[in-house]
């Protein structure tokens, strides 16, 4: 279970404010990716919160309530399928991260991002493997990416209602594959993530 050792550790050394950082949405075919960083307060306990994947959608939503009013500070922040189909998926995933974090209200002085990768952010920041399952502020942080993306793929789909996005928010399955397949891609789908049409004609 997450809990507040990495940023405690990092308050020892004289930082000040350390957020949690997370994206979702790097692997589906469409829509944007969102990132959000997450201040807490050390030693704030949230009952039930952790890695967002292995919660039900319910216990986001009811998480997200929580952070939201508890938190010291955050930012949830995205980048267009335009910028993913430009930059890339990581750069775009990067960039809506560096967002995040400009965005807080409050200014953190050090970023603790989900993953192996953490480069070219305004502040110190390391990155923590699986760290939505071991740093509280990163559960935070996944759990408002999550939730904020789901929302907006609920959004497109009552826009684009003949891929249904709402069930798989835009992950790759034999469904929304058929369904691209017979009515071709929409402008929110990525470029570089449907080259399957092409392919397979």
């Amino acid at each position: 279970m997450p809990d507040y050792s990495i940023e405690a550790s990092l308050l020892e050394q004289g930082f000040s404010a350390v957020c949690g950082v997370d994206e979702a949405g790097r692997g589906p075919l469409c829509g944007p990716v969102f990132a959000a960083a997450c201040i807490l307060p050390i030693g704030l306990e949230i009952e039930g919160l952790n890695d967002s994947k292995k919660l039900t959608a319910k216990k986001r939503e009811k998480l997200f309530d929580i952070i939201t009013k508890e938190a010291i500070a955050y930012c949830i922040a995205q980048a267009s399928v335009e910028e993913i189909d430009e930059l890339n998926i990581l750069e775009a995933d990067l960039l809506a991260m560096r967002r995040a974090i400009d965005g807080l209200e409050i200014k953190s002085d050090f970023a603790i991002i989900d993953g192996n990768i953490a480069r070219d952010f305004q502040i110190p920041a390391k990155a923590v493997i699986k760290g939505d399952a071991v740093s509280m502020s990163i559960a935070a942080a996944s759990v408002l990416a999550k939730v904020a993306r789901d929302r907006i793929c609920d959004d497109l789909d009552r826009e684009y209602p003949q891929y249904g996005i709402a069930k798989h928010k835009g992950y790759g399955t034999k469904a929304h594959m058929d369904a691209l397949r017979e009515h071709g891609p929409s402008p929110i789908h990525r470029k570089k993530f449907i080259r399957f049409l092409d392919e397979n004609g």
